[in-house]
């Protein structure tokens, strides 16, 4: 582990910490005021693996990376991230942790007004006293890592979609962290982009030691590069393993998502009355009415 004694918590290798997980989740109750989002969950997220959390819209998956972040905090239980506590901490350890960790944003997120270069110089410039001459090769380094080393000197407004996600994967690795979480890195991505950020995350992961925490719909991408699995429904863990551990289950709702099924435990139609009760119409009478027009 190296660290830059001018700035604490700066770090540029893995954790020291020989622990299978690099986070941990204890016992985690989250909710906004008494609409509970996450209800006594307990889930690991392997050291060195590619981690997929899954499930449908609102069940807590991006609500996970931001309480890992420290931008929400859990009513009770715990978020470990290497160790410690994520939620007590004060500001300079929250930093301090935040800077072991690299964040891709649903859509990029890129900074508009600076070039592809300095967007991934940014976090350099902001966390470390490096001279500009090491800066300029890291961002090369980390540009090239996602192919784009060409395209330095575009603005953000110049690339497209699939681009600018991966000048944004190359940001969130600028300082060489040691969990990278992506907020559902495949979103609206054409065949193409998609298949390329997926290999990324998987490459990436492997060859820099990381380890990696994403959300994601995309079920045929997400079983082909995830080691780990995590479904959330109704504010638990409806299963958690392997790609083909989840693929094999039973669980109804499990078996629902797998296989994209519109009705199930999830209902297609949201709970209320009776067609005949919200229409104020007698079943019998409606059906006889029914067989006279016909």
């Amino acid at each position: 582990m190296i660290h830059n004694p001018e700035k604490p918590g700066f770090f540029l290798s893995m954790a020291s910490s020989s622990t299978q997980s690099l986070v941990e989740l204890r016992h985690l109750t989250f909710g906004y005021g008494e609409r509970i989002i996450l209800d006594d969950i307990s889930l690991s997220v392997p050291r060195g693996k590619v981690t997929a959390l899954m499930g449908a819209s609102g069940g807590g998956k991006t609500t996970i990376l931001r309480l890992i972040g420290g931008q929400n905090h859990a009513q009770s239980g715990q978020l470990l991230f290497d160790g410690q506590d994520v939620t007590p901490m004060k500001q300079p350890q929250l930093y301090a942790a935040r800077r072991r960790m690299g964040m891709l944003f649903q859509f990029g997120a890129l900074f508009a007004d600076l070039s592809v270069f300095e967007n991934v110089a940014f976090p350099l410039r902001e966390h470390t006293d490096l001279p500009e001459a090491l800066i300029r090769d890291i961002v090369l380094m980390k540009l090239n890592a996602v192919g784009l080393r060409g395209a330095r000197d575009l603005m953000p407004s110049e690339v497209s979609g699939g681009m600018a996600r991966r000048i944004a994967l190359a940001r969130a690795i600028a300082l060489d962290p040691d969990l990278v979480m992506y907020d559902e890195p495949f979103s609206g991505l054409d065949p193409i982009s998609l298949g390329t950020s997926a290999r990324l995350i998987r490459q990436l992961n492997d060859t820099m030691g990381l380890t990696s925490l994403f959300v994601s719909h995309e079920l045929e991408q997400t079983f082909g590069i995830a080691d780990h699995v995590v479904i959330l429904a109704n504010g638990k863990i409806a299963i958690e393993g392997t790609p083909d551990e989840v693929r094999k289950s039973t669980d109804p709702l499990v078996y629902q998502y797998v296989n994209a099924l519109p009705d199930g435990p999830v209902r297609f139609h949201y709970p209320g009355v009776t067609v005949e009760e919200d229409f104020g119409l007698d079943v019998k009478s409606a059906s006889h009415s029914a067989k006279v027009s016909s």
